[in-house]
């Protein structure tokens, strides 16, 4: 499967899940749970994501780098998975009296414990993932994606609605793994017939590394919620929380799921001799001119679309959430800074930046929690910035990226994003303001913004609409309208 024809399945997986989970979270937001009853998951969650960061133990990018693999290596990987998964839900069945001491909340105890649980099913889907991945079978990912997605969502839902409260959303972490882990196995069987442990010397030393690097990582990244636990309180971290995920999941939703594509796409070009830097510089192109429009017009629209999706008890994460979005359009100028080192071979590097990082990360947030909830979001304004300096000149030694080309892109893409927000800077102005904005004028400014972008990028001439217009070519429906230069791209 070509790179194109993989991203078109791996955006349509990420679209549907996004899509269901988007849907399942309004539902719960607005008609059953409290901002203080998902803050109360979000801390349990984030406690158990610390150290499910090592579920994978870094087979996914182990099994994608290597240029042999054989049944044995795949039963071996396979020993590791399950070995580690039991390892992990150990440790976060541990913390559950512990985090229940320390936010005097008695029901994280069974919370912790039941999403402890559903790591034990997470061996089931490493390897075969990783697999598909690998060959660029990303048929099979769609299918497991979205059978997890409906699990959650349905679960979550259907339990929400019984009045099971927080533990409706740990149950529906469970839901997920074992959905993920049956379809996975199901699309690319890989489950070791015995377990095997000998020669696993390089599968372990790659993975210890690697696992420092993602739970220095998930230390900045799942903290947040911690920290403004600790220090504001149930509610203002279900407010947080709320703002995070949403931006997470719009951010998917535009280019999540192609990251997926970019590691083993990379891993082939570095395998052939060629230079990075082109092709970092599409995707580059690629993130910025499709990501910065999108983040910054969730931004201007963070007031109608929190008001009209989850209601007036959530108020308060409209401006948390612009705050939060504008965030990301630092974070995606600089894509694959872990990625591209690991291929590279600059781990130690990387894990050097990364430490200083997630310092860096809590201790701004530990700063603006004196400001309250909103210092929260407004100190990732300032984490970005800093980040963006970290790792600028480091990627930059590794890929060697055209430095003019570099910011050409970057202005074009700011360009585009002004261009896309101006039909809703209008309607604001001159339609409706931010608090009496209905649904139906927000669709339409949000169309008309998607077409000024579209304008705006032909006649930038961005290199982000030729991947457009090649991505609609892989997509049957969509065959008859795209020129013939672009389908055989």
């Amino acid at each position: 499967m070509s790179v194109r024809g993989a991203a078109v399945w791996a955006m349509a997986g990420q679209y549907l899940a996004f899509a269901i989970q988007f849907v399942a979270s309004v539902v719960i937001s607005r008609l059953f749970l409290s901002p203080g009853e998902v803050g109360l998951f979000s801390i349990a969650l984030a406690t158990a994501m610390i150290v499910a960061v090592l579920q994978d133990f870094g087979l996914s990018r182990y099994i994608s780098g290597l240029t042999v693999l054989d049944r044995d290596e795949i039963a071996r990987c396979g020993s590791v998975a399950v070995l580690f998964s039991f390892l992990i839900a150990a440790i976060v069945a541990a913390t559950a009296l512990p985090m229940a001491a320390t936010y005097h909340q008695p029901q994280l105890v069974t919370i912790l414990l039941i999403i402890a649980g559903s790591y034990l099913f997470v061996p089931m889907s490493v390897v075969p993932m990783a697999l598909m991945a690998r060959a660029m079978q990303f048929r099979g990912l769609f299918a497991v994606n979205v059978c997890a997605a409906l699990a959650q969502g349905g679960v979550a839902v259907a339990l929400a609605a019984s009045g099971y409260s927080s533990f409706a959303l740990a149950w529906a972490t469970v839901a997920a793994a074992a959905t993920r882990g049956v379809v996975a196995q199901i699309m690319r069987p890989a489950w070791p017939r015995r377990m095997r442990f000998d020669g696993i010397g390089t599968v372990v030393h790659f993975g210890a590394r690697a696992s420092v690097l993602y739970l220095t990582g998930a230390l900045g990244t799942r903290t947040p919620d911690l920290i403004v636990g600790k220090a504001l309180g149930i509610t203002a971290v279900g407010l947080y929380s709320r703002a995070v995920s949403l931006s997470d999941q719009f951010r998917m939703l535009i280019s999540g799921a192609i990251g997926s594509v970019f590691y083993p796409a990379f891993a082939r070009i570095r395998d052939r001799g060629e230079p990075l830097g082109p092709a970092y510089l599409r995707v580059c192109a690629g993130y910025s001119g499709v990501v910065w429009p999108g983040m910054a017009g969730l931004a201007l629209a963070s007031e109608p679309i929190i008001r009209l999706l989850y209601g007036p008890a959530w108020l308060r994460t409209a401006p948390l959430l612009a705050m939060i979005a504008l965030t990301e359009i630092m974070l995606v100028a600089l894509p694959l800074v872990s990625d591209l080192p690991i291929l590279a071979g600059k781990l130690n590097n990387l894990l050097a930046r990364n430490l200083i990082d997630t310092v860096m990360s809590i201790v701004l947030l530990a700063i603006g929690c004196r400001w309250g909830v909103e210092g929260a979001a407004g100190s990732r304004l300032v984490y970005a910035v800093f980040w963006f300096a970290l790792y600028f000149r480091f990627m930059h030694r590794i890929v060697r990226f055209d430095l003019g080309g570099l910011m050409m892109i970057y202005l074009r893409s700011g360009l585009a994003s002004l261009a896309a927000m101006i039909p809703l800077a209008l309607t604001y102005t001159f339609w409706a303001p931010p608090t009496a904005i209905t649904l139906v004028q927000l669709a339409l400014a949000s169309g008309a913004g998607v077409v000024s972008w579209l304008v705006s990028l032909a006649l930038l001439r961005h290199p982000v609409l030729g991947e457009i217009l090649g991505l609609m070519a892989g997509v049957p429906v969509m065959q008859r309208c795209v020129p013939v230069r672009f389908r055989a791209a």
